[in-house]
């Protein structure tokens, strides 16, 4: 069982709802699931810049409306972002050009996302995307668990573009209980030959309204065997939705976390995990 360390490293001021972040050369790239904007912090001097992911974006779009970004990915020059899938306003995937910062193409995921849920199993009220990783040949995404089904499942999906795949895989997963309740999967980054993720647990059975936080846990899988290789409380009051990677060495890994508050207050936390890896 790995050892860790949690501090909170700084506050954003600017951004509400956190959902992903991506870190490169100083800079976080950060996505909100109340926001129509993607964000660019550079930590060094403090600067915040927005751009825009859709027409007439806004900080804090209602609920029934908003796009619910909750995934973040990157890719050599590109990043891309995810709707949750778990309403039909919520199926768009953004590709922009970290470079330019130019959108690319926008994507209709609608069927794809069907396709998802018949090969996991998952009814629609219960799909729920909220993590994406991309390693160039393969795209990994986690379905929440939190709906009344508690599917926390990890997909596998390959192929030429994201929205003509080759084929699809599917392993699910049971997550540790906090206070007698699952986590769920909330975001997950790839490490050499392991996947680390999030999982929260929140006191509802609905992909849609949020409710009491119970805590958060880190946990990681193996790429090859697709099994659970730990997991490992973190917290007991936070809604971790973001996790990358900052550095990494034969002793430790330090990752960037965001928390998603469910509030309309636009002030973002940004936390360091340390994990301390056996010998």
């Amino acid at each position: 069982m790995e050892k860790f360390k949690i501090d909170l490293l700084f506050q954003i001021i600017g951004i509400g709802s956190a959902s992903g972040l991506i870190y490169k050369n100083n800079t976080l790239w950060i996505i909100g699931d109340n926001s129509g904007f993607l964000y660019e912090y550079n930590i060094n001097s403090n600067e915040l810049n927005r751009h825009p992911l859709i027409e007439n974006p806004t900080e804090n779009i209602p609920k029934k409306d908003k796009p619910d970004f909750e995934s973040i990915t990157n890719q050599d020059d590109n990043l891309y972002i995810f709707g949750s899938g778990s309403t039909d306003k919520r199926n768009k995937n953004i590709q922009i050009d970290w470079t330019t910062k130019k959108i690319i193409a926008t994507n209709d995921l609608s069927n794809l996302y069907k396709l998802m849920q018949s090969v996991g199993k998952i009814n629609p009220e219960d799909f729920n995307l909220e993590g994406a990783i991309y390693d160039g040949k393969t795209w990994y995404f986690f379905n929440r668990g939190n709906g009344s089904a508690a599917k926390n499942v990890l997909f596998t999906i390959k192929g030429e573009s994201i929205t003509k795949p080759s084929s699809i895989l599917s392993n699910e997963y049971s997550l540790p209980k906090i206070k007698g309740v699952h986590t769920s999967f909330t975001d997950a980054v790839l490490v050499e030959n392991s996947i680390y993720f999030l999982a929260t647990a929140e006191d509802t059975v609905s992909t849609y309204e949020d409710s009491e936080v119970l805590g958060s846990i880190i946990g990681s899988i193996d790429l090859t065997t697709m099994k659970i290789k730990f997991t490992k409380k973190i917290s007991n009051t936070n809604k971790f939705e973001g996790l990358t990677l900052y550095s990494h060495s034969s002793t430790k890994i330090e990752f960037l976390l965001c928390e998603d508050k469910d509030t309309a207050i636009l002030e973002t936390a940004i936390y360091k995990l340390t994990l301390f890896l056996q010998k």
